[in-house]
């Protein structure tokens, strides 16, 4: 299926907002946020430091009086600088750009299945600005076969966890994790879909280059289209 076919076949799945969190959250809660190079406010504290985004983070929040702020998708950012894990001597080779969407929300929010799922596969991604704790769903909807990641929860999540375990639309699969364990960042879920895991197992990349950015836009479409975050 292209790419194109894909992101409509997923839009089409419900004409209503598939959550994956608590559906108590109203859309009118959440609040879009841009975390890109253009963002001149992320140059007036260390981004480098998880305490000062959970600062930045819950402000931009109790500014809005909203509860989650999201956004993230082929968004370019520069907190990946930070960690060896992406950043490589060739800046044609250098992972930046955000491949998931990112919901911000305080730590132990329970994460829930948009679809009837099987456990694929998870891992604890260890590397300084990894996923660290990680879920990987698969899901068979009119014979299409797909996956879902949830990156940064917290090591509970995965500890009881087995693969081929099955969760219906709607339960509970997780709970977010700290700093501590979730890569070092403020307090967030990393959602992202993907239509061919290639072979990798408790991990896929949420992050890549410019120069691979076509690849993985087509593997994996916009969150938004089974969230639809700016649902009227």
């Amino acid at each position: 299926m292209r790419s194109e076919d894909f992101s409509h076949f997923l839009n089409s799945i419900s004409l209503q907002p598939l959550p994956v969190l608590d559906t108590s959250i109203s859309l009118s809660e959440y609040i879009q946020i841009d975390l890109s190079e253009h963002n001149t406010e992320l140059l007036h504290f260390n981004i480098s430091s998880s305490l000062a985004w959970q600062k930045y983070i819950s402000s931009y929040l109790k500014k809005h009086n909203k509860t989650v702020a999201y956004g993230g998708y082929c968004e370019q950012r520069n907190i990946y600088k930070r960690s060896d894990y992406f950043n490589q001597q060739n800046n044609d080779d250098e992972r930046n750009i955000h491949l998931g969407i990112d919901l911000w929300i305080k730590e132990n929010s329970k994460i829930y299945t948009p679809f009837d799922a099987t456990v694929h596969s998870f891992k604890n991604n260890l590397n300084f600005g990894d996923y660290g704790p990680t879920i990987i769903l698969k899901h068979s909807i009119n014979k299409e076969e797909f996956y879902t990641l949830y990156g940064h929860l917290s090591l509970e999540s995965i500890t009881e966890l087995k693969i081929g375990q099955t969760f219906k639309a709607g339960n509970c699969i997780a709970t977010l994790g700290d700093s501590s364990v979730n890569g070092d960042y403020a307090p967030h879920l990393h959602f992202q879909i993907i239509k061919d895991l290639e072979g990798n197992f408790g991990d896929y990349p949420g992050v890549c280059s410019k120069k691979n950015l076509s690849k993985f836009k087509e593997n994996c479409p916009d969150p938004n289209t089974i969230l639809k975050l700016n649902f009227n």
